[in-house]
């Protein structure tokens, strides 16, 4: 079975090949590794966690590596971590479709649409029922349009989004055509609502929170979310960047 023609050695869970078995070669020849990045994680820093055991484990001066996929630091879940010459193949699987679980909280905002930022502004949520939070999400369903968060990492001018943001400096942006296959609520407990989302890439799950508020003539912001399937792979068979330099001997 391939696997985004990348092999079927993919596939392979660690449980089957322990990661302290793997050679110097193995990582310099190509690994794709499946990490559970922790709350408060930038997956830059997963990365680099990760660089600096491969290349103390093996006395490397240097070895390529990058993520799949950025995941913001509020974020847990699933990062794909490529090695090697497994780096050339990060487009590809950027593009695969991703499923998040989290929760929206309802009848607020934050200038983030995450809990990055204070709430600004309050809304009554008081006319909200069950069947008008479930309806709402088929709006949503199919190719969209979507405005990113100005806390963003993308680019205008040559300059971060979230740079104008900090700043205060008000800039315009552009929406963009999105995919959501399939967007489920899973629990309704006010002001909470958990979801789970499966969609294109290029989808921001806080611009969702927000304008999934504006659909209830409300407001709402992500409060939390987790990445849980990147094409076929899966958070269940992902370790943690700890668990990571435990499995190549290294404690510190």
């Amino acid at each position: 079975m391939e696997h985004l023609g990348l092999g079927v050695s993919f596939l392979i869970t660690f449980d089957q090949i322990p990661l302290g078995l793997k050679t110097k070669d193995d990582f310099l020849n190509g690994q794709v590794l499946l990490i559970d990045k922790p709350l408060e994680w930038s997956s830059f820093q997963a990365v680099n966690a990760l660089k600096w055991a491969i290349r103390k484990k093996f006395n490397l001066k240097k070895i390529k590596i990058g993520h799949a996929g950025t995941l913001d630091p509020l974020a847990t879940g699933l990062l794909i971590i490529c090695t090697g010459k497994f780096t050339k193949k990060i487009p590809e699987l950027q593009g695969q479709i991703k499923e998040y679980t989290g929760t929206f909280t309802l009848g607020a905002t934050t200038p983030s649409y995450d809990q990055e930022t204070e709430v600004n502004e309050t809304f009554p949520t008081a006319h909200i029922t069950d069947t008008h939070i479930h309806a709402a999400t088929l709006q949503f369903v199919g190719e969209i349009e979507q405005i990113p968060p100005v806390f963003s990492a993308l680019k205008k001018d040559g300059k971060r989004l979230y740079e104008f943001a900090r700043e205060g400096k008000s800039v315009e942006i552009k929406s963009r055509k999105i995919e959501i296959l399939s967007f489920e609520i899973t629990e309704i407990r006010l002001p909470e609502v958990d979801f789970r989302v499966v969609c294109s890439k290029g989808t921001y799950i806080r611009s969702l929170a927000h304008d999934f508020g504006q659909a209830l003539q409300s407001g709402a912001y992500l409060s939390a979310l987790r990445r849980t399937k990147i094409g076929d792979f899966n958070v269940d068979n992902a370790v943690t960047p700890m668990d990571f330099k435990e499995s190549l001997g290294q404690k510190d």
